[in-house]
Formats: C-alpha cells, sequence, structure tokens
C-alpha cells in the first residue's frame, strides 16, 4: 500500500528570517509590529530566532502586518527560486513625449522593488513638473545613468547626471528626468515600495 504523502511544515528557522528581513525593509520594530498584528513583541522575537513555529491564525496576522497573504509570506505560491526575464519578455510602456521603458523585473508575490530600464530621446522627459508623484509613500527610488546626461527634477530641485552617475531620492515627491543633450540617454531605475515609515 502506497503511503500518503504529508504536507510538511515550513522551517521555523527560514519562517523567522524571513519574517525579520520583511520587518526590517519595512523599517518596523518589533514594537510596530506588534501593533499592527495583535501578536506580542516577545512572540513575534521568538518566532523570528526560530524558536518557536507560529500557529496557523498567528501567520496569518503577521502576514497580514507585513502586507503579504498567508502564503506570500511562507512562499507557498512560488514555484521556483530564481525567475528569468528574457529581453523579449519585459513590460514595455511609456507616457510618450519621447520616452518609453521596460521593467526587467517579474511580477512575483510580495516584491517589494522593481527596477527598469529608460531610454529618452533628446530633449524629452518622463513626465512634467505638475505630475503628482507616481509611486506610493515611503518609496525610494535610486537611478543609474547608463549612456548620456539625464537631469532630475525632484521637488523643484535640478540634479544633472552624466554616464555612470548614480542617485537616490524619495520616490514619493513630485519628481521627473529631462535628456537636455542631442542624443539618446538611458537610465536604469530601482524602485522600493514603501521604506521610509513616519
Amino acid at each position: 500500500m502506497a503511503a500518503t504523502p504529508s504536507i510538511t511544515a515550513p522551517d521555523p528557522v527560514g519562517v523567522g528570517l524571513r519574517v525579520r528581513a520583511l520587518r526590517e525593509a519595512m523599517d518596523l520594530s518589533l514594537r510596530d509590529l506588534a501593533e499592527r498584528t495583535g501578536v506580542s513583541a516577545p512572540m513575534l522575537s521568538q518566532v523570528e530566532r526560530g524558536e518557536t513555529s507560529p500557529t496557523l491564525a498567528v501567520a496569518t496576522k503577521i502576514a497580514s502586518g507585513l502586507e503579504l497573504s498567508l502564503s506570500q509570506l511562507l512562499r507557498l505560491d512560488e514555484g521556483d527560486s530564481v525567475t528569468v526575464v528574457r529581453r523579449n519578455e519585459r513590460l514595455q510602456g511609456g507616457r510618450g513625449r519621447g520616452h518609453r521603458y521596460e521593467v526587467l523585473t517579474p511580477a512575483l508575490p510580495g516584491q517589494r522593488a522593481e527596477v527598469s530600464e529608460h531610454t529618452l530621446r533628446p530633449g524629452a522627459a518622463t513626465g512634467g513638473p505638475g505630475d503628482p508623484p507616481m509611486h506610493e509613500a515611503g518609496s525610494r527610488e535610486t537611478a543609474v545613468v547608463v549612456a548620456g546626461t539625464v537631469h532630475l527634477i525632484c521637488d523643484g530641485a535640478d540634479y544633472q547626471l552624466k554616464n555612470g552617475d548614480a542617485v537616490t531620492f524619495d520616490a514619493d515627491l513630485p519628481h521627473h528626468f529631462e535628456n537636455p543633450g542631442t542624443g539618446e540617454a538611458r537610465f536604469l531605475s530601482v524602485i522600493a515600495a514603501g521604506l521610509r515609515r513616519s
């Protein structure tokens, strides 16, 4: 008679390390997460250290406090640990005005960062001074110029960036990029969601 396959519970140490990494990425203290979840700080600390395996109810509360589903927290809905996005599979877009972009990262559950490549024709911009911020509160963006010259206009200030320069800023502020040159400009952008908390 064949044995019935069993469902193995997630490794408590692995779950604990993931909870801690996600909490720290959101800039939350144990007390902050306790307030968001209703789970005591000592219990959360035990979970993070892998000293205890959380019950289904506790794990669900922790996931909710980290803005994830339970399956996302426990990685139950993730197949492989490596995802390749081929060049022809990139999500493409742009709002016109000589600006186009491609998203290099896959859409995975719980992913809190996005990498994109932007191309600006001479005189083009990603937006304008009156455009509202496109990213959620607490988002941070790092841009690296890989070709040409780019100006970042952020919260009314102008930052001139040349090939190889990088800039990091609060992406929830009004901002856009401009290409003042006579040739095409390209930059890579990494947006990390919701890392700054008030």
